[in-house]
């Protein structure tokens, strides 16, 4: 596939983003002790981090894919991701927001001190999407939307990324995916050994330490994960498709998931949270966009349609957990499997509204009409990047 040839839709790969953001979902049910039954579900669900990972790579692989061979200036890209992100953003923080500032002015809870003591500066990286850069303020408000501060990172950077990814051979991006690992491994591995929180154990409980929430959130130790997705989606635009690879990644990249969730607990957390199975999702994603026959039925409409809605799914996914599952005095209800499976499918719902009220009509608005472009281009794909 060449940079002038009109390129199909991937919704097999929307489709994936509804599954990643499910990890997450119930990685969040088992750290809230709604789901406690032990086995190989739980060992997945207590790994469901990891779909944030996924998230990152598929970006860059989409990015690329998008806008690769495109003539968009500067202004149009940013503006197309800030209509995007934006719009869902905002709401998921006007709905968060009572829960937020009751919890910060009205109780003495540890784990929001330093939101207390510093609620402006808080408040204000927050609503800015710099959250991230600051470690300590990476999940306060609404607490799944650090990642969202660091997609906006990438979203910054990327038009120059673009333009040095373009130049280099199907060698050279191979060796950048490969190195882009070896970074972020090197990253999450340093902090295991210098342990520079004084910390002799740390694990997804662990929610304040400085350095280590510096590894799993500062935009630019994410980097690396976006790296390796551009740098597959170009060697995917420079290889003939072979459909026959489709499997073999998949199913490779799955297995490695699964060994990963098996072993979860003797790996070290800082390492498999940001860094180790970023080539099992890059596998995953470059197989499923090979798009074989076995793929399809991911293609059907209701799966691309919770695919959509996988965005708005994430940021209000724990809001609506914590409403549905807990009573005023904080005791957990609903923890029968139906219980869940009926909190599931209102998260699901609650995503769908949210993605055909607010999201597509604010995107649409915000981005304006569409202007001409070159023939070339006429067949390119809507721009929907992983997250965003």
């Amino acid at each position: 596939m060449d940079f002038t040839t009109p390129r199909p839709r991937l919704p097999a790969l929307t489709s994936l983003r509804f599954f990643a953001a499910l990890h997450v979902v119930f990685f969040h049910l088992q750290a809230m002790k709604i789901m406690t039954n032990p086995g190989w579900f739980h060992d997945l669900a207590s790994i469901g981090y990891v779909g944030v990972s996924l998230f990152f790579v598929l970006s860059g692989f989409i990015l690329v894919y998008t806008y690769a061979g495109r003539t968009t200036t500067l202004g149009e890209f940013w503006r197309a991701r800030f209509a995007r992100i934006y719009p869902a953003y905002l709401f998921s923080l006007v709905v968060t927001a009572p829960w937020f500032f009751i919890a910060v002015l009205k109780f003495d809870i540890p784990f929001f001190l330093w939101a207390k003591t510093h609620l402006k500066l808080a408040a204000f990286l927050e609503v800015t999407l710099l959250q991230s850069w600051v470690p300590p303020a990476a999940l306060v408000w609404n607490i799944v939307a650090w990642s969202l501060s660091v997609e906006a990172f990438f979203y910054l950077v990327f038009p120059f990324l673009l333009k040095s990814y373009a130049k280099l051979s199907r060698a050279q991006l191979f060796s950048a995916a490969v190195f882009s690992w070896f970074v972020t491994l090197a990253i999450s591995g340093g902090y295991v050994w210098r342990k520079p929180d004084g910390l002799a154990y740390v694990d997804s409980d662990t929610l304040s330490a400085f350095w280590l929430n510096a590894v799993k959130f500062h935009p630019l130790a994410r980097l690396p994960e976006f790296l390796m997705g551009m740098a597959c989606g170009f060697l995917f635009l420079r290889t003939r498709a072979n459909t026959k690879l489709a499997l073999p990644l998949v199913l490779g990249g799955v297995a490695s998931c699964a060994v990963a969730s098996h072993f979860s607990a003797v790996i070290p957390y800082p390492i498999l949270h940001t860094s180790l199975l970023a080539p099992a999702f890059a596998a995953i994603v470059y197989g499923l966009a090979l798009q074989p026959r076995w793929v399809a039925i991911l293609n059907v409409r209701p799966m691309v349609l919770l695919g959509d809605a996988s965005y708005s799914l994430y940021l209000l996914h724990s809001m609506i957990l914590a409403i549905y599952f807990f009573d005023q005095k904080g005791g957990i209800r609903h923890k029968t499997p139906a219980g869940i499976l009926i909190g599931i499918v209102i998260i699901c719902t609650v995503s769908i509204l949210v993605y055909r009220f607010i999201e597509e009509p604010s995107r649409r608005k915000l981005r304006g009409k569409p202007k001409a472009r070159p023939a070339a281009e006429a067949g390119q794909p809507p721009i929907e990047p992983a997250l965003a």
